[in-house]
This record gives C-alpha cells, sequence and structure tokens, in this order.
C-alpha cells in the first residue's frame, strides 16, 4: 500500500501481506473489506499483552487491581492518543461522509485502526511479532503505570473522574432487595445526570453495591 513506509517504520513492522494493512486502515464507511474483524482481534490481543505484562511488573497486585490497570491503558481515550502519536489519522481511509466531518481524526476510529492493527500484525506475522508492536506503542505508558494509582476505592475514583470532567456528584439509590433480611442482596443504581449515564451494581450491602455501581459506571466513562 502506497505511502505506508513511515507508518510501517513508526510500528516496528514490516508487513509481508500490504492487503492486510491496507484493510486495517479501512473504515466501514469506506467499503470492503473493512477493518472490524481486525479490530475484534487487536482487541483480544491487546488485552491479552497489557495483562501479562502487568502480572509481572505487580506480582503483589490483586486482580482488581489489574484488571483497573489494564482498563486504564486500554480505554479509547489512551488508544487513541496513540494512534495520534503514530499519525493514523493520515493513513485511515473513510467515506466521503465521514471524512467531510472529521471521521479519521475522530478518537473512536483512531483507537479502533490501532486494534485493528495489531490484529493485522498479528496475521502476517505470529503471535511474537504482534506483541513486540503493541509493546513498542505502549511502552512509554506501561513504564509510567502505578500500581498504587488503584488503591483508591471506585466511588472516590469515580467522583475524582467527574470533578476532572467538571461534572456534579453521582446520585445512588437503591432499586430492589433481594432474600431473607440476615442474607440480602441489594441493587443499586448510580446515575450521573450531566451526562446522561447510569449503571447498576449489585452487593451484600449498599455500600457493596454502590461501590460495584461506581466500578461500572467508570467502565463506561472508560476512566
Amino acid at each position: 500500500m502506497a505511502g505506508t513506509d513511515a507508518l510501517e517504520q513508526r510500528l516496528g513492522y514490516r508487513f509481508r501481506r500490504q492487503e492486510l494493512l491496507e484493510q486495517a486502515l479501512t473504515h466501514r464507511s469506506f467499503g470492503t473489506p473493512h477493518n472490524e474483524r481486525l479490530e475484534f482481534l487487536g482487541d483480544g490481543l491487546l488485552g491479552c499483552v497489557v495483562a501479562e505484562s502487568l502480572l509481572d511488573r505487580f506480582p503483589q497486585a490483586s486482580e482488581g487491581e489489574l484488571s483497573r490497570l489494564r482498563a486504564s491503558l486500554v480505554r479509547r481515550e489512551s488508544l487513541a492518543a496513540l494512534a495520534a502519536g503514530l499519525g493514523l489519522a493520515d493513513h485511515v481511509r473513510v467515506g466521503r461522509g465521514e471524512g467531510a466531518s472529521g471521521g479519521a481524526g475522530r478518537p473512536s476510529i483512531l483507537a479502533d485502526t490501532l486494534e485493528a492493527l495489531y490484529g493485522a500484525v498479528l496475521l502476517d506475522g505470529g503471535y511474537a511479532c504482534a506483541r513486540a508492536v503493541v509493546l513498542a506503542t505502549l511502552g512509554g505508558a506501561l513504564a509510567a503505570t502505578d500500581a498504587s494509582a488503584t488503591a483508591k476505592d471506585a466511588k472516590t475514583r469515580l467522583q475524582e473522574a467527574l470533578q476532572a470532567r467538571r461534572q456534579g456528584l453521582p446520585r445512588y439509590a437503591v432499586v430492589a432487595t433481594r432474600g431473607a433480611a440476615h442474607a440480602q442482596e441489594f441493587d443499586v443504581e448510580c446515575t450521573v445526570e450531566g451526562l446522561a449515564l447510569h449503571a447498576r451494581g449489585s452487593g451484600s450491602s449498599r455500600r457493596a453495591a454502590e461501590q460495584k455501581a461506581a466500578e461500572a459506571l467508570l467502565d463506561r466513562l472508560g476512566a
């Protein structure tokens, strides 16, 4: 594919099957074959490589801490920033309507395209090559990851995330209870009215359910 030599250099990988690179850079608005299936594959690869790296770096971290660290690394905003640094917006092929609205530079399209590239490298060169590309592109973010950042509970982290977005405090409400008095299960809904977002969580106490709901809403925020 013409004009992608610099991109391949930045990735640190030279494609043998250029049609895979072309597909990875093709948004569905442009036509077929597009990159959605490669994105699916790359998403799985990314999660696996990041999880493996975090296990090695933080041998004392709990499953919950590792999950939160991984989520922060693979969230859309983080991937879009990496994609922008690689100059992907100059190479993504989008349809005329999408292009007129600046589609190639949209964070969602950039993040999806980066995942598609990971998937394309996996098919073209195998797991070892794809793992190397993921680690190379995420290197700085992985090195800067701080396990202590996961120490705050979900409600605190949600409140801070909302404050950073200049949003009001979340609202928690018990929407259902189940079971006998000595073994009740609570369902709590967490709502952020300014963003029209809500999520639910369940737990053996109201506090536990609130934490689960806050965690679920953090996932929706990508925070």
